[in-house]
């Protein structure tokens, strides 16, 4: 159910006959008479084997890894620029007389810089 209202219900599908989880984006409005007789069904990701999990997790880290690269790739310049501002904090302290507040912002503003860069929100 992805919705109500007065005497309807929205109804969207997210499982097929055979119990396996579907992204169709069919949606449907039915009245409150007729959702009643509707039975209660389980979860779709329910029958899903733990090995199956965390194939799916590997899978999903792996392509999500491969994505975040490629951004940076596509933008190397504001790339180095977040790498160096990371390094700069890290180990600017010992070498530059600055305060610590100065290397603790290197160091933040370089990993969100890398953060939004790997995101693809440019």
């Amino acid at each position: 159910m992805v919705g109500t209202g007065d005497e309807r219900v929205t109804l969207l599908r997210v499982g097929a006959a055979d119990g396996r989880r579907i992204h169709t984006g069919e949606i449907i409005t039915v009245s409150y008479d007729a959702f009643d007789e509707f039975e209660p069904a389980e979860n779709p990701d329910g029958n899903r084997s733990f090995g199956a999990a965390i194939v799916a997790m590997l899978e999903t880290s792996y392509w999500s890894f491969r994505v975040f690269a490629r951004q940076l790739v596509i933008h190397p310049l504001l790339t180095v620029l977040a790498i160096a501002a990371i390094v700069a904090g890290a180990l600017g302290d010992g070498t530059v007389p600055l305060p610590d507040v100065v290397f603790a912002s290197l160091l933040l503003v370089g990993s969100l810089g890398l953060a939004v860069i790997g995101s693809g929100r440019l």
